[in-house]
């Protein structure tokens, strides 16, 4: 009860500074969310009616007096309307989300079990070919931008060879429901790919600094005295040590994969969540962009606390020390 109970109380103080410091740099940036409303051509709307679109929107108002009312409505449940969609954030917010979602999912759990596994083999092969193959790899792959490695799988294995789809997330022109689950793979195969790659290195690399530290132990070479060797090693003896580093960082990468699903999204038009805050940022969306804000904070807290829940199931000395 007492885990819990503080970690609500630093979510709501999270979501609290977020609230005040993302609507204040919003609100201050010289992007004009009125005309950007109206489009290029101001001379179709008099002086009138462009103030009686700001008063629609709240806009007239002062900006601790937009925030108050904002705040209000957020605590109802009621996040705005977006001025792009002409629909609830909440709904485009939900609608997006599942898209980015199995993106995430699926780039989180192959760059977890991937890197994990490297490192793995780095660490018990310390000094040969396949530590530096896989050290090489993985520092190439560490010192590689997102969006130009989603540029490179993009000419390679959609202009080039043709095996995968330039972009979207369903064939063009064909409905929702007509699309099968096969057609989502293959449009899911090249973003999540690139997702993945870029939070291998981290991994693998900590893996492998880690599971060396162990093996390096009073209790592994005691272990190798009676005969254990190899992976047998490791399951028994190293496995639940090295696995709390590999699990609080993959865990604490949960920014890093949406900030990187937003490049991956842009460079393949993928119709996720993250596509929506870069056409919400440089269309003046404020209320889009706050509440994605919002729900990327929690979405971030949320993987945090799951590492906080393993750690515990993986090293009972945390659970009993209490570690909140």
């Amino acid at each position: 009860m007492l885990f819990i109970t503080g970690k609500a109380v630093k979510l709501a103080t999270l979501l609290i500074a977020v609230s005040i410091l993302s609507f204040f740099l919003i609100s201050y940036s010289p992007i004009d969310p009125v005309q950007l409303y109206i489009g290029a051509d101001m001379t179709r709307v008099s002086p009138e009616q462009r103030e009686n679109i700001a008063e629609y929107w709240g806009l007239h108002e002062s900006k601790p007096q937009q925030f108050i009312n904002w705040g209000k409505a957020v605590l109802h449940g009621d996040f705005g309307t977006s001025l792009l969609y002409r629909s609830p954030v909440a709904d485009v917010i939900a609608e997006r989300f599942l898209a980015s979602l199995a993106l995430m999912v699926v780039a989180w759990l192959l760059s977890g079990v991937v890197g994990f596994l490297l490192g793995i083999i780095a660490g018990m092969r310390q000094g040969t070919w396949a530590d530096h193959v896989i050290k090489g790899f993985c520092f190439t792959l560490a010192s590689t931008p997102a969006f130009w490695l989603a540029l490179l799988f993009l000419m390679t294995f959609s202009v080039w060879l043709g095996w995968f789809p330039v972009g979207l997330g369903t064939p063009a022109g064909v409905l929702a429901e007509d699309v099968t689950w096969v057609e989502r793979l293959r449009h899911l195969v090249l973003p999540a790919l690139t997702l993945s790659i870029a939070g291998v290195a981290n991994v693998a690399l900590h893996t492998r600094e880690k599971l060396i530290e162990v093996l390096a132990s009073e209790y592994i070479r005691f272990a190798k005295a009676k005969g254990e060797h190899g992976f047998v090693l490791v399951w028994r003896h190293g496995l639940r040590n090295i696995s709390i580093p590999a699990v609080s960082l993959h865990f604490a990468s949960f920014g890093e994969l949406f900030g990187g699903a937003v490049l991956a999204e842009q460079v393949f038009s993928y119709p996720g969540l993250g596509q929506a805050i870069v056409q919400a940022g440089l269309g003046g969306d404020v209320p889009l962009l706050l509440g994605i804000v919002l729900f990327s904070a929690v979405f971030v807290f949320v993987g945090n606390v799951m590492a906080d829940l393993l750690y515990q199931l993986i090293d009972p000395r945390m659970r009993r020390s209490g570690v909140q």
